[in-house]
């Protein structure tokens, strides 16, 4: 029988041993991972030999001693692997916001006789700006419509060109079924383009198996790459071939040192490619997933739902009334729990000045997030306990514990 006791569980747990990976401060409970990941220990040596020797020593010649060129091809095929991708089906840069506006082009010129943008309510912003954005840059009639979660099979109406969805939302943790809802698209007739940035690292996902058209996701959240670390582009196998999009940057072209003057497209993902990648970044980033070798991403899940169910079991002791917004099925949440608080904000700053750094999201939710590759049981004990202590005594409403911060 499972024992009850965090360090009990803590001792227990086969992927304790990958907590050591991470440089975490002292007396702190990280619970949120899932809007900025720790940082891998691994990643400060490698971005210092970077900077110091690539860089610093060989500067120039790096590009090719050091293929720098080839570095975004490297670092998608590692996340094809975490993600069901073949090889040689994605690629690392730009961000989130810059790989939806080249997917959903090249998705929209692949269905030219359909006008409707068919996404989530409730969808992550940057999803929902550049697909207007782009509608109204094409000016040709197109689009963008909104469908509830429940609803979004039947909203698949024969005018859908292409259904850009979040996998997992970011202020619910509510997580869509990507291989029903693929098929869905794909039986009437439209193309599907997956938003990662809530999944990739943090729940098992398979794009071949669900059979995705194209995804996108970041490398800063789940996969730890860091502050602003690249994005990535997925363009399943049947679309390589051709594959052409509208940013047509010299790095994206067949021969980016001929110089021609005609643009001609990479073949295969490196179509996706732009402009120059960001080495210090993107190094940073391709260390930080080897973290992830040799990890089964359903022991991960596995260990995330019973950290989340016990989380909120012993916030259920301390502070019911306390609503929780990700879904209590662990087969339809991600790796997050929201929560809805009148003054979330202010038990939000409450909480870290206690020690608990999670996030909030307008207009009245905390966001945390379980990542369980360095979150212990006991971590999560402990920041159930606070929580519960903050509610109860009503020690977020101070005044200073209110005040907006330009970041939140």
């Amino acid at each position: 029988m499972l024992s009850n006791d965090p360090a009990a569980l803590d001792r227990a747990d086969p992927l304790a041993h990958h907590r050591e990976k991470f440089a975490l401060p002292e007396g702190i409970i990280y619970l949120d991972g899932n809007s900025l990941g720790a940082l891998p220990k691994a990643v400060i040596e490698r971005t210092s030999r970077v900077v110091a020797e690539e860089w610093g020593r060989d500067l120039i010649t790096s590009w090719n001693t050091h293929d720098w060129i080839d570095l975004p091809r490297r670092v998608g095929d590692k996340l094809g692997r975490l993600i069901g991708a073949a090889s040689g089906t994605v690629v690392a840069a730009d961000s989130t916001s810059v790989n939806i506006f080249k997917l959903l082009s090249v998705a929209l010129a692949m269905r030219p006789d359909r006008r409707v943008i068919l996404t989530q309510e409730g969808n992550f912003p940057t999803d929902v700006y550049i697909t207007g954005g782009l509608a109204a840059l094409k000016g040709q009639g197109h689009e963008v419509r909104f469908a509830a979660a429940a609803d979004l099979a039947s909203a698949m109406t024969p005018d859908v060109a292409v259904v850009l969805l979040t996998e997992v939302n970011y202020r619910t943790g509510a997580r869509l079924d990507m291989k029903a809802l693929t098929a869905a698209a794909h039986a009437a007739g439209a193309l599907i383009i997956w938003d990662l940035c809530h999944s990739a690292g943090a729940v098992p996902v398979d794009l071949t198996a669900a059979d995705a058209d194209f995804a996108v996701g970041c490398g800063y959240k789940f996969l730890n790459g860091g502050p602003g670390a690249p994005a990535f582009a997925y363009a399943a196998p049947r679309h390589l071939l051709g594959l052409r999009q509208p940013l047509q940057g010299w790095l994206g072209h067949a021969a980016p040192f001929d110089f021609a003057p005609d643009y001609r497209p990479a073949e295969g993902i490196d179509a996706l490619r732009v402009g120059t990648p960001s080495i210090l970044s993107m190094s940073a980033l391709d260390t930080a997933l080897d973290v992830f070798g040799g990890i089964d991403m359903v022991a991960v899940k596995c260990k995330a739902d019973a950290l989340s169910d016990r989380f909120v079991a012993e916030l259920r002791g301390k502070a019911p009334d306390l609503e929780v917004l990700t879904p209590l099925d662990a087969n339809l949440r991600g790796s997050q729990i929201n929560l809805r608080h009148p003054e979330a904000y202010a038990v939000m700053q409450a909480l870290i000045a206690r020690g608990v750094i999670g996030d909030f999201r307008q207009p009245d939710i905390i966001r945390l997030g379980l990542t369980p590759l360095y979150l212990r049981y006991a971590d999560v004990h402990r920041a159930a306990q606070i929580l519960g202590d903050i509610i109860a005594t009503r020690e977020w409403d101070r005044p200073e514990l209110k005040r907006r911060a330009k970041v939140v």
